[in-house]
């Protein structure tokens, strides 16, 4: 792909790590909270980054942006997470121009999900648009892309099946209690964390466990007693938390602390316990499976847990990908267009100035001359060739940038890209 951008010296890049490289605590070290997301975009702006979105998922971290150079974009995570810059280029990826949009456009279309089809993602990465815009960290390339992976997303979802059934982690976190708890619908289950994985798991535990006896808690309770009360739940503080654990028979930890918050000294196991790890970085110590009885899953493993459901997914890609394809050709067309507008639009001012010192000459020379014919002819040719010229660069096969290069040579014009 040529660079269609608003700097012939910068590039649109997607850097960044999933899961696809890096495991849990990798992805863990990587992931911005809310107050590393806003410093990165401080200091990103500061530094002169045009325009630029950032997301971190339990999936992944990545940045969508202009750069001269790569590291411009990897050195803001790097330095706004625990990761290093060494470890980044042991997991992390780098794409460029064409294959960075393509990238962005499988990543918000739950194509690159680690549990295919979970569409979750494409609300973070609209917030992350909206935030950077906040900061303005935004042009009209990043917006026109944006909104085209948005509307990718909702065709592949209306119109394929890729998306039939829950998709998410949250949903394969129940799905494995379900069939590994006996009596589920009796136990005893906490869920730790009620951020949106937490909100997603809660939701499908009462759905599909019709169990009465599920128990809240969030280090900010408020939050806790508001999902609580459209599920009819029970919530508790954060200082009951360790009597909570001794109560369970299914924990669910969902927070987004970024050190672990449940450890072997909490836990005073008087029966068997499961607890299911949802957060990046994880949330609960290795330690505890030194205990008897303590069955620990993270949500690595459970994203690995395929059924039936998932394999008739995958033969919805293909569909999926059509859409993709004549979405994205709408987007470089634009692309491609809004980089030689300008210079179609200078030839044409370079024309009529031409057409009117000629027009104004032969008018003094001419004593008949018919000036408003001529002006209606004229316009005419000066539509006709512009129209050549534009067609010529919309061509596939046109080297754009050594097409404008020519024209702006050879009819001395330069073209003020807005």
């Amino acid at each position: 792909m040529e660079n269609n951008n608003l700097s012939k010296h910068h590039y649109f890049y997607s850097v960044g790590l999933s899961y696809k490289k890096a495991d849990a605590e990798m992805r863990g070290k990587f992931s911005l909270d809310v107050a590393a997301k806003l410093r990165l975009l401080e200091q990103a702006k500061n530094e002169g980054i045009e325009s630029l979105i950032v997301t971190s998922t339990c999936n992944r971290t990545e940045i969508y942006g202009f750069a001269e150079h790569p590291f411009q974009l990897i050195k803001l995570i790097c330095e706004n997470s625990q990761g290093s810059v060494e470890e980044f280029q042991k997991v992390g990826f780098v794409y460029k121009n064409q294959e960075a949009i393509s990238h962005m456009f499988r990543v918000g279309t739950g194509l690159d999900s680690q549990i295919l089809g979970d569409f979750e993602i494409i609300s973070q990465i609209r917030s992350s648009f909206v935030q950077s815009k906040q900061f303005g960290l935004t042009n009209t390339f990043m917006e026109r892309l944006v909104n085209a992976v948005i509307q990718a997303s909702k065709k592949i979802k209306t119109e394929t099946e890729i998306s039939s059934g829950a998709t998410s982690v949250s949903f394969a976190s129940v799905q494995y209690i379900i069939k590994n708890v006996e009596d589920i619908g009796n136990k005893n289950i906490l869920l730790f964390g009620t951020g949106k994985i937490g909100r997603n798991t809660c939701e499908n535990l009462v759905k599909h466990t019709k169990n009465e006896h599920i128990t809240l808690i969030n280090r900010t309770k408020d939050k806790a007693e508001k999902l609580a009360g459209k599920l009819n739940l029970i919530v508790k503080d954060y200082s009951e938390l360790h009597l909570e654990l001794q109560k369970a028979d299914v924990v669910v930890v969902a927070t987004g602390a970024q050190n672990p918050t449940v450890d072997k000294a909490i836990l005073n196991l008087k029966k068997p316990l499961l607890i299911l790890d949802l957060s990046i970085p994880k949330n609960v110590n290795k330690d505890v499976e030194e205990l008897e009885g303590v069955t620990l899953i993270h949500m690595d493993y459970l994203s690995q847990l395929t059924d039936e459901t998932l394999e008739n997914r995958k033969a919805h890609i293909p569909a999926a990908e059509v859409i993709i394809e004549a979405i994205k050709e709408e987007f470089n067309l634009w692309t491609k267009g809004r980089k030689f507008a300008p210079t179609i639009t200078a030839l044409k001012e370079k024309l009529n100035a031409i057409k009117t010192s000629e027009l104004d000459f032969q008018s003094r020379k001419i004593s008949d001359f018919n000036l408003e014919q001529a002006e209606i002819i004229s316009a005419r040719i000066i539509q006709k060739i512009t129209t050549h010229f534009a067609n010529h660069l919309k061509d596939d096969d046109t080297m754009v940038d050594e097409s404008i290069e020519w024209i702006e040579k050879v009819f001395k014009i330069s073209a003020a890209v807005k």
